[in-house]
Formats: C-alpha cells, sequence, structure tokens
C-alpha cells in the first residue's frame, strides 16, 4: 500500500467509544505527513542525485576506455615509431659503413697509387744519379785527356820552338815549317 503525504492529511477515522483524541490523532497524522513529505522530497533528490552521478560515472567510464584506448594507440604508435627509428638507423649505419668501405678501398686503391708513383720516381731518381755520375765520369775522362793532350802539344811545342843543333835537310825543313804553321 503507497501512502503518500495527502493520505496521511486527509485520512479520517471513525469515532468510536472511547476512542483516541482526534486532535492529537489530527496532529501527529500532520507531523508524520510532513516527515513522510519531506522523507520522500529526500529521497526523490536522492534518486536524481544518483542519476547525475551514474551518468557521471557512464561518463567517466567512458572517458577511462577512450584514455585507455588512446593509451594503446599511443603506445603502439610509440612502438612503430621507435621501430621505425631503429630500422632507419640500422638501414643509415649500413649505407655509412658500405661508404667508409669503399672510401677505404678508394684510398688504399690512391695510396698504392702513390707508392707506385714514388717507386717510379725512386727509379727515375737512380737513373738519373746513374747517368749524372756516367755524364761526370765521361766528363771526367775528357777533362783528363784534354789535359793529357794539352800536356802533350805544350811539349810538341816545346820540341818545335827549341833551337836546332844541327841543320835539317831542306826539303824535311818546309815540312817542319809547315807543323808549325797548322800548331800554332
Amino acid at each position: 500500500m503507497n501512502v503518500s503525504p495527502l493520505d496521511l492529511r486527509q485520512q479520517r477515522f471513525r469515532s468510536a467509544f472511547r476512542g483516541f483524541d482526534k486532535v492529537e490523532v489530527a496532529s501527529f497524522l500532520a507531523a508524520v505527513a510532513d516527515d513522510y513529505e519531506q522523507a520522500l522530497r529526500e529521497t526523490d533528490k536522492l534518486r536524481q542525485d544518483v542519476l547525475r552521478m551514474e551518468t557521471a560515472l557512464n561518463e567517466h567510464r567512458e572517458l577511462e576506455r577512450n584514455l585507455k584506448a588512446t593509451l594503446v594507440t599511443a603506445q603502439r604508435l610509440a612502438d612503430d615509431v621507435k621501430a621505425q627509428a631503429e630500422l632507419e638507423a640500422k638501414r643509415i649505419i649500413r649505407e655509412a659503413e658500405g661508404r667508409s668501405d669503399l672510401l677505404l678501398e678508394k684510398t688504399q686503391g690512391r695510396l698504392e697509387d702513390i707508392q707506385r708513383g714514388i717507386d717510379g720516381l725512386r727509379l727515375k731518381r737512380q737513373d738519373v744519379e746513374t747517368t749524372i755520375e756516367a755524364t761526370i765520369q765521361s766528363l771526367h775522362n775528357t777533362l783528363e785527356f784534354v789535359r793529357e793532350q794539352e800536356v802533350h802539344e805544350h811539349d810538341d811545342r816545346v820540341l818545335l820552338h827549341r833551337p836546332r843543333l844541327t841543320e835539317t835537310p831542306p826539303e824535311q825543313e818546309g815540312a817542319s815549317a809547315e807543323r808549325r804553321r797548322v800548331q800554332g
């Protein structure tokens, strides 16, 4: 049985012999009706608060689900970015190692070319030194020969210019004069 505060206020009891005091019963029913009405208002307010809180709780749960989904997505995205960055770093390292290997090969080739050039220049230097030494020796020999020739010519001139002790026959005298003219 649902009794409203209005039912409590409008309720009338029959009179009986030796019954309750009507005024007391009426004032008690009015007080009970007021308290009951107040309890119903509070209950209604509490129901509305519960509905609001349930709505807010559902919204918070939905936000929590969205946040969790966002966090999971962000974590996956971060993992993907990290994995891509690692792959990119490995690729860059491989390319750098390849370039450095190629550069080392080129450098080694240039070093070998330079070393061959140096070796070739050393051989040319030795050849030039040998040629110069041979030229110097040849010039020295030539100089010695020229000096010896000058000494012999000087001896011959000295001999040609000495006074003759004996008379030379006229046919030899013409040959000696000719010789002096050619040498002198």
